[in-house]
């Protein structure tokens, strides 16, 4: 008796043990923690004004590419929940990839659909002198691809006022990485990237490298020079969002890699 006695008090304590370092706060690293998922909660309840006009056909033509290097928005991901941003939102290209909720304010157009909102990822940029002058500085616009724009609004339309907020943004698979350019210079494009979506920094190495920092060309196209040391090597990427997240794609490229050759990595 006395035997199963202290047997159940020796149990006793190790569970009491377990449940006390499950109740630790474990710090956890950034890299860690972009395995599971990006810190990136978007605005919250924060929401801007802005304003929102359409580009494009009712199939989304005329929007494919642009000026975030993206291309073929259908291939790479994006489909035609897309928006081109003012000058004041583009923020010179860094804000590609990033996702907004937006809403149509009912209180400045009798053209909002009731209820309705979109969640669209920034592909392309509004220049200064479009049509109208929205997109002209310090103006916060949104030119949406015309089947996004009709969840919110009436086409006959044309702009209307909305709201918009940060979202995070929720992605299919691991980030992209499209590897072009020639012995002497590296192209990356990176597209599909989740939680905050708008890579700010770029790494790369090669199985016998350190890290090296890569160089924004425009869009989400980084370039890295002197990549003749990469041939015959694998490679890494570890891109670093806005939030400051950082997911770390280990050993992607294979040591046979090409140029023109898309390769799948881990996300946020």
């Amino acid at each position: 008796m006395e035997t199963w006695r202290s047997h159940a008090a020796a149990l006793e304590a190790m569970l009491l043990l377990l449940l006390t370092m499950m109740m630790i706060d474990v710090p956890v690293s950034v890299e860690a923690a972009s395995a599971t998922g990006s810190r990136f909660r978007g605005g919250g309840l924060n929401w801007g004004r802005a304003h929102a006009t359409y580009y494009g056909g009712a199939d989304a033509s005329g929007t494919q590419g642009g000026a975030c290097g993206f291309g073929n928005l259908y291939s790479s991901g994006y489909g035609t929940d897309t928006a081109a941003l003012s000058s004041a939102l583009f923020n010179s290209g860094l804000s590609c990839g990033a996702c907004y909720e937006l809403t149509c304010d009912p209180s400045g157009s009798k053209f909002c659909i009731p209820g309705g909102s979109a969640i669209i990822t920034v592909t392309n940029f509004c220049p200064t002198g479009s049509n109208g002058g929205w997109c002209n500085p310090p103006k916060q616009h949104f030119d949406l691809a015309q089947p996004v724009f009709r969840k919110i609004a009436r086409t006959v339309g044309g702009v209307v006022p909305i709201n918009y907020r940060r979202v995070s943004c929720l992605k299919d698979g691991g980030m992209r990485f499209t590897v072009n350019g020639n012995p002497y210079f590296l192209l990356v494009l990176v597209t599909n990237v989740g939680g905050a979506g708008d890579v700010q920094q770029l790494y790369m190495k090669g199985s016998s490298t350190n890290w090296q920092p890569l160089k924004r060309n425009w869009g989400q196209m980084w370039q890295f020079t002197g990549n003749s040391r990469m041939h015959g090597q694998a490679i890494s990427f570890k891109a670093v969002t806005s939030d400051g997240s950082v997911a770390v794609s280990n050993n992607v490229a294979p040591p046979n890699w090409g140029f023109g050759q898309t390769f799948e990595g881990s996300n946020f």
